[in-house]
């Protein structure tokens, strides 16, 4: 199984000879970062690439767009890409993304955040009059 994990991306989180081993997917890690930082005031939405664009307009939802996850020795490290919108503090939005999505991480999964890097790929400026 472990062979299997590695193509799959999926970490083993807790292991018990007599209950069973919890695994969980990077992707399930992922989802779980663009949720808690969507649910940001100021966040606007994750930051898109072509491929998710493509995603969605034939019917996929891919939730954990502009998220990269890398769990290395029980360790998370993510990599956030968000849109922000138009009038928020930048430093203020990224270090409350940063909280939120560490804190639902760790509460959810029960891995340790290691770090939380957050990227500004653009500002939504849709409402502007």
């Amino acid at each position: 199984m472990d062979n299997e994990n590695k193509e799959l991306n999926i970490s083993t989180i807790y292991e018990d000879a007599k209950e069973g081993d919890v695994a969980i997917a990077d992707d399930v890690v992922a989802t779980i970062a663009a949720l808690a930082a969507t649910d940001v005031e100021g966040v606007y939405a994750m930051h898109t690439n072509i491929t998710n664009e493509i995603a969605g307009r034939l019917g996929a939802k891919n939730l954990s767009k502009g998220v990269k996850i890398t769990i290395e020795e029980g360790e998370v490290f993510v990599d956030l890409s968000i849109t922000m919108k138009y009038g928020y503090s930048i430093p203020q939005t990224a270090k409350t993304v940063q909280e939120k999505v560490k804190a639902a991480i760790e509460n959810m999964t029960g891995l340790n955040v290691a770090a939380v890097d957050v990227r500004i790929s653009g500002v939504n400026i849709d409402n502007l009059n």
